[in-house]
């Protein structure tokens, strides 16, 4: 159960670092999520807004970690560019899109009254 349990992990941890050496995206994804963390803490935002910064954070990545398995897949199986290859990575891509605005929405409502604040004192 152990060794079945810490294969998975090892697997796991392999797609983790495939994909944070071969997508810039994902990449800049962790990047702002950590920014975005930083300033939470900077801001003196609550334990609730940081909780759920993080969790659209964690949300993106997550869909962007699907977006990328499903072009690999696509792309194995049918290598040729095809009308149904382009529709899957657009829709794949498309879900990345929706959350990270979703984000930067809960962001600035987060965010924005702090730094008015801030700038105004």
């Amino acid at each position: 159960m152990v060794s079945k349990f810490l294969q998975s992990a090892k697997a796991a941890f392999r797609g983790l670092t495939l994909v944070l050496r071969e997508e810039p995206n994902f990449r800049i994804e962790i990047f702002v999520g950590g920014a975005v963390v930083l300033l939470a803490f900077l801001l003196r935002v609550s334990r609730l807004e940081v909780a759920l910064l993080i969790l659209v954070s964690m949300i993106v990545l997550v869909l962007e970690l699907s977006n990328t398995a499903a072009e690999h897949l696509v792309d194995l199986l049918r290598p040729r560019l095809h009308e149904s290859v382009r529709r899957v990575k657009d829709i794949t891509a498309a879900t990345v899109l929706v959350a990270s605005i979703g984000a930067a929405v809960i962001g600035v409502a987060i965010f924005l009254p702090r730094i008015i604040a801030f700038v105004t004192d």
